[in-house]
């Protein structure tokens, strides 16, 4: 799954990018909504741009980072009704999060997924119990290893909350892989994220949406001395 759909580009451009995800195999896109001035509306547009793009099995999401008021994210909802939106991602200001994330989930019937601005077990915990998300996004690397995000993923199950990871493909693949409720690897596209493209040697190749774990001790990952060597400064 990427991460991408930034604000400000043009619709040609959003366009070149799903086709660029669906090129390499990738199954769908994490698009940045609000900020920026932009309005429900406008986002809603883009939003439609990407999703003809990449067609109705293309899964695409809305990712808000706490920019809307619970009115807009409503609004927004609303007005990609009917164009399969997976999930929206943190999709109200954090001043009241809770409660509010619960309101937009409940009003809109669209899963809501927060998590990665959580440092605890105890902050995913709440959001958790309090019916404020469908999916969890906790981040280990963050937020105190793998085995602290086992342990909230393990509440996640037994509230019926699925999985997720914020980024990190490298951790978040054996992670996600590990648990039955989990959802989707995040990566960037090679322009904003070129170590996952380039400083792995043994990189599994993406097909069909699925990405392959990799074997081997530890993350079963080796890096490309020569990248490292290239990029090396003294």
């Amino acid at each position: 799954m990427a991460i991408g759909g930034y604000q400000g580009k043009s619709d040609a451009e959003l366009t070149a990018e799903v086709e660029w995800y669906l090129e390499a195999g990738i199954a769908g896109c994490k698009m940045k909504v609000g900020g920026r001035g932009l309005t429900p509306e406008e986002d809603a547009r883009r939003f439609i741009v990407m999703r003809k793009a990449g067609g109705e099995d293309f899964v695409l999401m809305a990712d808000a980072n706490q920019a809307y008021t619970v009115n807009e994210a409503l609004r927004f909802v609303r007005l990609v009704e009917g164009h399969n939106l997976r999930w929206f991602e943190e999709p109200v200001h954090w001043y009241n999060d809770r409660r509010a994330m619960r309101e937009v989930r409940v009003k809109s019937g669209i899963p809501v997924a927060a998590g990665q601005s959580e440092n605890s077990r105890v902050g995913a915990l709440d959001l958790i119990e309090d019916g404020a998300v469908d999916i969890c996004n906790f981040d280990s690397s963050w937020s105190g290893g793998p085995t602290e995000w086992r342990k909230v993923a393990a509440v996640a199950q037994a509230h019926g909350v699925e999985m997720g990871h914020h980024e990190e493909p490298q951790i978040s693949a054996h992670l996600l892989a590990s648990i039955p409720h989990g959802t989707y690897v995040e990566i960037f596209h090679p322009d904003r994220d070129p170590l996952f493209w380039n400083l792995i040697a043994n990189r599994s190749e993406i097909k069909d949406g699925m990405y392959p774990l990799p074997t081997g001790p530890g993350w079963g990952l080796e890096l490309d001395e020569s990248y490292i060597k290239k990029h090396r400064t003294e």
